[in-house]
């Protein structure tokens, strides 16, 4: 890791935009978080990486930054978004509820705390509601005083999980006015690291997907801590795809199908979370039950290590578009 980045206090942004079969345009939104309006280069701020998804047609842009300087990196890249992405034009399978669905941030390490964070998110949700009339946004984790409601229990207080989506005159938001069809709400908070894994299985068996997906969800009996699942058709086979939050505490001792949980801290406190290897070998042992077999894995983005090693590396050499780099550079 590069030693002259240490003491920049480094955050991610897993910005969720709702698009991902006009790559060009999503990177559009990308080089927004990078330059000014008049081209100017953001100092200190890198898109480490670009992940794009033609059936759910979303992509996730992983933009790190100084903590003091991530929200306006993100509220330009927001606005950008906003500008080009109508919901009323949207088609995917995978559930969605605004063109910007999701901001959340996260510390890369021990120099940056929650309530850092949470006030990132929160300046970022207020000035996305002041720049662009019309849009709107709910809080999560750390940004949601006091209550600090998580993720996935906002989103199903939204309606985000129902079957033909959320009812936008139902929902009252945080920050802005009533949400209008052309931008949806967006979800803005910061908690600890979230990655996501996501399995595909070797059949169109959505029904089998959901009961695999039940199982390992944190929330069911033997689930692993910190997981959240979705089963959505994909390029026609099934995927089971993972949130896979950061949970508080030591790991669990390690298991021979998923080894050592990774480890870190935020302000002083472990936190650890799942295995990518673990999560793939509970989905391929239930569904062999089923004969079914495991296409693979991908990571969407980085480990929390990854990410701050990455962060570091493209910004000590200066490399913004660290997207267009990463497999060309020597780390």
């Amino acid at each position: 890791m590069a030693s002259g980045c240490l003491g920049r206090r480094l955050v991610a942004c897993l910005l969720n935009v709702s698009e991902a079969r006009r790559k060009d345009l999503v990177e559009v939104v990308a080089k927004a978080a990078l330059y000014d309006p008049e081209g100017v280069r953001r100092e200190g701020t890198a898109v480490l990486n670009i992940f794009n998804d033609h059936d759910y047609n979303r992509s996730v842009i992983t933009i790190v930054a100084a903590v003091d300087a991530i929200g306006e990196a993100v509220l330009s890249a927001c606005e950008k978004a906003c500008g080009l992405i109508d919901m009323r034009d949207h088609h995917g399978v995978h559930p969605c509820m605004g063109a910007v669905d999701l901001v959340p941030i996260y510390p890369l390490g021990e120099e940056v705390g929650a309530e850092d964070c949470a006030e990132q998110a929160r300046a970022v949700a207020r000035g996305l509601a002041e720049r662009i009339q019309g849009t709107s946004a709910f809080l999560f984790g750390w940004a949601d005083a006091p209550l600090q409601r998580g993720l996935a229990q906002r989103r199903k207080e939204m309606g985000w999980f129902k079957k033909k989506g959320p009812d936008l005159r139902d929902i009252r938001p945080d920050v802005g006015s009533q949400p209008i069809r052309r931008f949806g709400v967006t979800g803005v908070g910061a908690s600890p690291y979230v990655m996501n894994c996501n399995v595909t299985i070797d059949t169109g068996d959505v029904a089998l997907g959901r009961r695999i997906a039940a199982a390992i969800r944190e929330s069911s009996p033997g689930g692993l801590p910190g997981v959240q699942v979705l089963a959505l058709p994909h390029e026609g086979a099934v995927e089971i795809a993972c949130n896979v939050e950061s949970v508080k505490g030591s790991p669990p001792p390690a298991t021979t199908a998923g080894g050592a949980w990774p480890t870190f801290s935020v302000a002083g406190r472990p936190y650890c979370h799942a295995p990518a290897d673990l999560i793939t070998a509970r989905v391929a042992e239930m569904a062999a039950r089923e004969g079914v077999g495991v296409r693979g894995t991908a990571l969407v983005g980085f480990t929390p290590r990854e990410c701050r090693g990455l962060a570091e590396f493209a910004l000590a050499r200066g490399i913004p578009e660290f997207w267009k780099e990463r497999h060309r550079v020597r780390m």
